[in-house]
């Protein structure tokens, strides 16, 4: 293949790891214009963020099997086609049912893409170094499209209307599928049996835990809320009875045994949980509390997503010279005391607090992603790298879908927007509070470790050798 071939390839992985990103955040902006033109209610506008975030969550546990199973190639290729044909049906749709069964399919799709984007952006890196270089641009296109979904889809949402969010990624996603078919490389599929039985249970018990929270402040003790819940306990039984049973399970014992991955992956939930929670309710607040334009909206969380940016660039040298645990406890304080500001500001009528708050709330966010990232990584054997990532992302958008069904139920109504949105950020800081004492309480512990570790076997030797 070709030096072209090779660039062409990677600038694609690329696009398409950006373009998932942004779906993640850009939907926020449509939520004003879905409640008046399909009137949506707020349990189906929680749906339109939350059904992507659901089938992503519970596809990716076992999207790099697939990549595995079915080529790099493939299923990035079959990726990018359920996520195009699902964006053209979101594009046209005329119901909230329509659009949100749709933003469910597109969350498969843009699962499948992640991993097998990585894998071909690096198998088409020349040398290592170049390869080094390409993850580093993979992780910072999803930076920068989580980031830049708000004011793009304000923008989308001023140029046309709320249609225009989807239907970019059908423009976009055609000529790349061509693209793809043309010149991308076929990887070397390595020989792993898929866990069907994984993901099926993963699935149940994933969507039956985010359909009892959003519809349940709604309908109560309802029998769809019944039935939910119980098909959450039989997902999460017939989950471990699975995993434990089969040979290549989607969560081998040496990433959910590990103590310091799972502190790490209930810190990446409770992040998660504050940040896309906060980023719905803000949406609401601004446009159907405050009256905002959809632009005007999208120019509001440019403080915020801009900062992200400049966070998330800060976060290696930061970490490299401190250590993680440090900067996670910096960018965990500074985002709990950020939230307590960003709830004053929500009180006041002018909008140069929000701006002001929303600042450091960025890169606070910014510094905290990549850590939690490479703090997940480092606490398993590079063996189980994969899964690991596979896993924390999961954990990251279970912790999402549950902060948006959260937060809307505590977000009230168009009258009380003001007092809910002081709740829902106070609630985000709470969160962030616990994941800053989880962080303080893994290093004291881990350096009563390296006391132990480092004490002598006998006070007699100790002192002698005094």
């Amino acid at each position: 293949m070709t030096v072209e071939h090779r660039r062409g390839a990677a600038g694609l992985a690329l696009i398409a790891t950006f373009m998932v990103a942004v779906d993640g955040t850009i939907v926020n902006l449509t939520l004003a214009q879905l409640a008046t033109h399909l009137h949506a209610s707020r349990a189906e506008l929680e749906w339109a963020v939350n059904a992507y975030t659901l089938s992503f969550a519970a596809v990716m546990l076992g999207a790099g099997a697939i990549t595995d199973t079915l080529g790099a190639k493939r299923a990035f290729v079959a990726g990018l086609v359920v996520f195009t044909a699902s964006s053209a049906v979101c594009a046209v749709a005329t119901s909230m049912l329509m659009l949100n069964l749709a933003r469910l399919t597109q969350g498969a799709g843009a699962a499948l893409l992640l991993p097998s984007a990585l894998v071909l952006a690096t198998a088409s890196a020349a040398d290592e170094p170049s390869r080094h270089r390409l993850v580093s641009w993979w992780a910072a296109a999803g930076g920068v499209g989580m980031a830049a979904g708000p004011l793009l889809g304000g923008t989308l949402v001023a140029l046309a209307n709320w249609r225009a969010v989807f239907a970019v990624n059908v423009i976009i996603g055609i000529p790349a599928v061509v693209w793809s078919l043309l010149s991308m490389p076929s990887v070397v599929r390595r020989s792993r049996r898929l866990d069907v039985g994984g993901m099926g249970t993963a699935t149940v018990l994933i969507g039956g835990l985010v359909f009892a929270l959003i519809e349940a402040p709604a309908l109560g003790w309802h029998p769809a809320v019944i039935t939910a819940a119980a098909l959450t306990v039989a997902g999460l039984v017939g989950f471990v009875s699975v995993e434990r049973s089969i040979r290549e399970p989607l969560l081998p014992p040496g990433v959910y045994t590990d103590r310091g991955f799972a502190v790490t992956a209930v810190q990446g939930a409770l992040f998660s949980f504050a940040f896309y929670g906060v980023l719905f309710a803000l949406s609401l607040m601004l446009q159907q509390g405050r009256g905002l334009s959809a632009l005007a909206t999208g120019l509001l969380f440019l403080p915020l997503t801009g900062l992200i940016s400049l966070g998330s660039l800060c976060s290696a040298p930061l970490a490299q010279r401190f250590g993680r645990p440090a900067a996670l406890s910096v960018g965990q304080a500074l985002l709990a005391i950020t939230l307590l500001v960003l709830a004053w500001a929500g009180t006041s009528s002018a909008l140069w607090p929000l701006v002001l708050a929303l600042l450091p709330a960025g890169f606070s966010s910014g510094l905290l992603v990549p850590t939690m990232t490479s703090q997940s990584i480092a606490a398993v054997e590079p063996a189980l790298h994969g899964a690991a990532s596979a896993a924390f992302n999961t954990s990251r958008q279970i912790g999402g879908a549950i902060g948006v069904a959260v937060f809307g139920s505590l977000l009230g109504t168009t009258h009380s927007f003001t007092a809910g949105f002081v709740t829902c950020v106070i609630v985000a800081s709470a969160a962030t509070t616990i994941s800053l004492f989880l962080t303080a309480l893994g290093t004291v512990n881990t350096g009563l470790e390296q006391s132990l570790a480092n004490r002598e076997p006998s006070g007699l030797v100790r002192t002698c050798n005094v």
